[in-house]
């Protein structure tokens, strides 16, 4: 955890308890950091509904909901594979929000990717809809090694709903 994700996470809380909503997180890569870095913030409790963490890409299918077909043709690092798990997670645990993680924390390429390469979904309520959700998907390329890719994935993914809840 750094000052930097701690801030983040408690700016997430803040605005989260303020508007009465709810927080969920679908973790590959990031292994539970992203969760880790929600609940250590007093007062969590009141936002965060839980976590799943999808390493494999049968638990990304059979718990949060992703095509087995999409992850056959595209694998687990996609955009379309981060925006299923972002809506997935709000369905499994109720949540009003989602922060989704997938990609590749190195030290070398998977499924074709190079190190680094990540993708961050942000699913919540889609105010000009009225009903259903409105997800963002941000591509990331990280330099460094393992730990330094996957805190700034996690730091991508507290900043993108940041900015989400602030725009609404």
């Amino acid at each position: 955890m750094t000052v930097e994700s701690s801030a983040w996470a408690a700016d997430v809380v803040a605005l989260l308890l303020d508007r009465g909503e709810t927080l969920a997180c679908a973790e590959s890569l990031t292994g539970g950091a992203l969760s880790a870095a929600i609940v250590d913030v007093p007062g969590a409790s009141a936002v965060f509904r839980g976590g799943v963490v999808s390493y494999a890409a049968s638990v990304k299918s059979s718990v949060l909901g992703v095509d087995p077909a999409l992850i056959d043709v595209a694998g687990t690092v996609d955009p379309r594979v981060a925006e299923a798990m972002a809506i997935g997670v709000c369905r499994v645990v109720g949540s009003d929000w989602s922060i989704a993680t997938t990609g590749v924390a190195g030290p070398g390429p998977a499924e074709g990717k190079e190190a680094g390469t990540a993708y961050v979904a942000v699913a919540g309520p889609d105010v000009k809809a009225g009903t259903g959700r409105r997800v963002t998907v941000r591509e990331l390329r990280v330099p460094g090694g393992r730990a330094e890719v996957r805190m700034a994935v996690v730091l991508a993914g507290l900043s993108e709903l940041c900015a989400r809840l602030e725009s609404r």
